[in-house]
């Protein structure tokens, strides 16, 4: 399976990305160890997750899903040479805010290198913008981490063309590291975030792009189609902004792919992602087996042009 380069920062990936974010959360230790194992077997390497990842669900503090993927590190020492671990800082874990402060990432990181059992954090990664912190004090910490060798690479994640934009100019004039990399929501549905400036700016600086919510909550896998199948699911409340006319338009296009390709929904919408210009690649959960088994075949599926086409016409605003 070929690689892609994750921008300047010598580290690369498979064209799949596993998200951490069910680790802990939607799926326990075991099942969680099984797919990591299946994950890996299939030739796929990096795995993304965050601080904060569950903090939301009840009675959970955050790192749950760090700590599951540790775990799985403590128990099969010969596999942390097969991935790269990405996580991620900057989430209110308590502070009240969304923090990218000097002092708070000094902290962070070291949580994140316990709990991953690991000495070093492959690609670090700013989650949300913090109005409060310039980014040279964000970046000059980074550059710490980095010297110190705790952390590989660094890029970032939610930030729109012009924040982008900014510390990458701050970068280059304090002669501080950049992003490398760069987490936009992207989708069939979900276009408007990346394309167009951001993912120009992109293309055009050489930075890795890592997309999220590749699958639209499960939209695009087309199990939900009306209000009645939103209770298949605890993110039900979530998909009910995506059943609209366009929605079921793409859902459509999507089925008729999948019919001439003999793929499901599902994988024809992460091929598409996959496919697009300035994507290194997008981030997908799976909670079982069967799950996992789609997403490798998504991997290795080949939209022809009259495919993209189609779906590019179909989910076209």
């Amino acid at each position: 399976m070929q690689k892609r380069p994750l921008g300047r920062s010598g580290l690369e990936i498979a064209p799949l990305v596993f998200g951490g974010n069910v680790f802990g959360w939607t799926t326990d230790e075991p099942t969680g160890f099984r797919l990591l194992d299946g994950f890996v077997d299939a030739g796929l390497n990096a795995i993304d997750t965050a601080d904060v990842y569950s903090r939301w669900a009840p009675g959970h503090q955050g790192g749950e899903s760090e700590t599951v993927i540790g775990n799985w590190l403590r128990a099969n020492p010969g596999k942390r040479e097969k991935v790269l671990i990405l996580t991620k800082v900057g989430s209110d874990m308590g502070q009240g805010h969304r923090d990218l402060s000097a002092k708070w990432i000094e902290t962070a990181v070291e949580n994140s290198l316990r709990r991953l059992n690991t000495d070093v954090i492959d690609l670090y990664q700013s989650h949300w913008p913090d109005p409060n912190t310039p980014h040279e004090e964000t970046l000059r910490a980074y550059e710490t981490l980095l010297k110190s060798g705790k952390v590989r690479a660094i890029g970032t994640s939610n930030y729109d063309a012009a924040l982008l934009s900014e510390s990458l100019k701050v970068a280059k004039e304090k002669g501080l590291p950049r992003y490398e990399s760069l987490q936009p929501k992207y989708n069939l549905y979900d276009r408007e975030e990346f394309d167009g400036a951001l993912r120009d700016l992109c293309v055009k600086e050489g930075i890795g792009v890592i997309s999220y919510y590749g699958l639209a909550s499960g939209f695009l896998s087309g199990k939900y189609r009306s209000k009645e199948d939103l209770s298949k699911s605890k993110r039900g409340a979530g998909i009910e902004k995506y059943l609209t006319e366009r929605g079921f338009r793409i859902l459509d296009a999507l089925d008729q792919v999948a019919a001439n390709r003999g793929a499901k929904p599902a994988e024809v919408a992460l091929a598409w992602v996959i496919a697009r210009e300035g994507v290194t690649a997008p981030i997908a959960s799976a909670t079982s087996t069967e799950q996992l088994e789609s997403l490798v075949r998504a991997v290795h599926l080949t939209l022809a042009p009259e495919d993209i086409a189609a779906l590019d016409a179909a989910s076209a605003a």
